[in-house]
């Protein structure tokens, strides 16, 4: 979990979440309500450009996992992953962004690659 991710598109379409464990960690699994510290990148699922990535700043991102302070598709596909997991989030637009564009967010399906680091 050293080394920044790369991200593909994905293929066919993209109906449900999908979570596709790349590296199983040996730490406890995360649960609601606990603060966890990710790495990941994101990219659109049907071109795989990139858009965001916590490695571009050089820091994790933190945040409370299911309580609503990110998106529907990272506070659902988050629950139960081992600290220590690298994981493949491949999310429909319905549980991201949607398929407007609001403030420069992406739309449609999205995919996330993401490190957990710790969960507490």
């Amino acid at each position: 979990l050293q080394t920044r991710p790369t991200v593909a598109a994905g293929a066919g379409t993209l109906t449900e979440l999908r979570v596709t464990t790349l590296v199983e960690g040996d730490g406890p699994a995360t649960a609601a309500g606990q603060t966890i510290a990710v790495q990941y990148v994101g990219a659109s699922y049907t071109t795989g450009e990139e858009f965001d990535a916590s490695w571009s700043r050089g820091q994790p991102f933190s945040f409370a996992l299911g309580q609503g302070q990110v998106i529907q598709g990272w506070d659902q596909g988050l629950v139960g992953v081992k600290v220590g997991s690298r994981v493949q989030l491949d999310i429909p637009s319905a549980m991201a962004y949607g398929d407007e564009s609001t403030g420069g967010a992406p739309t449609g399906p999205l995919r996330f690659v993401v490190d957990v680091l710790s969960a507490s």
